[in-house]
């Protein structure tokens, strides 16, 4: 794998009972950038996702993470997930819940210190977390996917529910991390978010219907939004899906921008 590739996915199928989430999807995500993983809910983006870190059953495909294979347990402190649902215990303080998962991860000395201030959860260290608001709940499941310096960190729609400022801020957040070189992942289903990603992979039903950049969306759809520009490229899966469109317009997934 070239190394600028932190994701390369060939072939993954995923099976829900008899339902196929995935019948065989590729995806190559490259290093330091922010990659938006953007659709509807029940798109399938949260299986990619688990299926990136490690923790989704796949029935065939692979899936390479910083050169190993995804889940592996060499992975362990190189690859953080933050999950829709924040995953702190709610009766320990904001620094109680940091220091605890340093303490497993063998952390360097001062990281909770770090990842407190980076956030912007100071004022808020000592507080108990289930006194805390919704947005700064969000906040500590942020500061626990940044303990350690992970190289890849996954985010499973970090802004649902918060309010513009927040959600802005955040997004500052994620772009100082991509600057440092980390690789980030963010799922969403508010397409305005796509404008800050650099690169995008917007999906529908379990399938892959762009590959691109935010330039290239709008200018490919002659669009002026990413909200127009998704159910234009809605429209145009749907024809090429029922066999409409003729073979000469159908895109493809990967390498479409650079």
């Amino acid at each position: 794998m070239m190394n600028n590739t932190a994701v390369e996915i060939t072939g993954l199928r995923v099976r829900r009972g008899k339902t196929a989430v995935f019948d065989g999807i590729d995806l190559t995500i490259p290093r330091g950038e922010i990659t938006g993983l953007l659709g509807p809910s029940g798109c399938g983006k949260t299986t990619l996702m688990r299926s990136i870190v490690g923790v989704q059953r796949i029935a065939d495909g692979t899936v390479t993470v910083l050169g190993e294979p995804g889940g592996s347990r060499q992975l362990r402190h190189r690859v953080a997930y933050g999950t829709q649902g924040a995953a702190v215990y709610g009766d320990l303080t904001v620094r109680q819940n940091l220091s605890y998962l340093a303490a497993v991860l063998k952390a360097p000395k001062g990281d909770v210190d770090r990842v407190i201030e980076e956030v912007g959860l100071g004022a808020q260290a000592g507080q108990l977390v289930e006194s805390l608001s919704g947005g700064q709940t969000t906040r500590i499941s942020l500061a626990m996917a940044l303990i350690g310096t992970p190289e890849l960190i996954v985010l499973d729609e970090p802004t649902v529910g918060l309010d513009p400022v927040l959600r802005v801020e955040l997004w500052d957040l994620f772009r100082g991390l991509a600057e440092r070189g980390v690789t980030m992942i963010v799922s969403s289903h508010v397409m305005d978010e796509a404008l800050r990603c650099d690169r995008l992979v917007l999906m529908r039903s379990g399938r892959i219907i762009a590959d691109t950049n935010p330039s290239a969306l709008l200018a490919d759809t002659g669009t002026a939004d990413p909200d127009a520009a998704f159910l234009a490229l809605i429209e145009r899966d749907s024809r090429e899906h029922e066999g409409h469109a003729p073979p000469a317009t159908r895109r493809e997934r990967r390498g479409t921008a650079q």
